[in-house]
């Protein structure tokens, strides 16, 4: 799914909110939800840009991390099969 937003856009959406700007104006002017707002404040809350940045790397590789482990679950699996078939 494509993103409408990125982090950098997000985190202004918040100073804007943290500088007076009502949240259902701000969520009007620029096409969202509230409950999005509320969502990223929750992920993105006293974040600045290069902290977004690195926790969207650490997500990616924690995702790759987690795909490796999978297919070596799935290899090990395979391993006992063929080893019970021998015995």
């Amino acid at each position: 799914m494509k993103k409408r937003f990125t982090e950098e856009q997000i985190l202004d959406f918040l100073k804007q909110v943290e500088a007076g700007v009502p949240v259902k104006e701000l969520c009007r002017r620029h096409g969202f939800s509230d409950a999005s707002f509320y969502t990223w404040r929750a992920k993105f809350g006293g974040m600045t840009v290069p902290d977004a940045k690195r926790l969207k790397d650490l997500e990616l590789e924690n995702s790759r991390l987690k795909k490796l482990l999978a297919e070596a679950h799935l290899d090990i699996e395979a391993l006992k099969v063929v080893a019970r078939g021998k015995g």
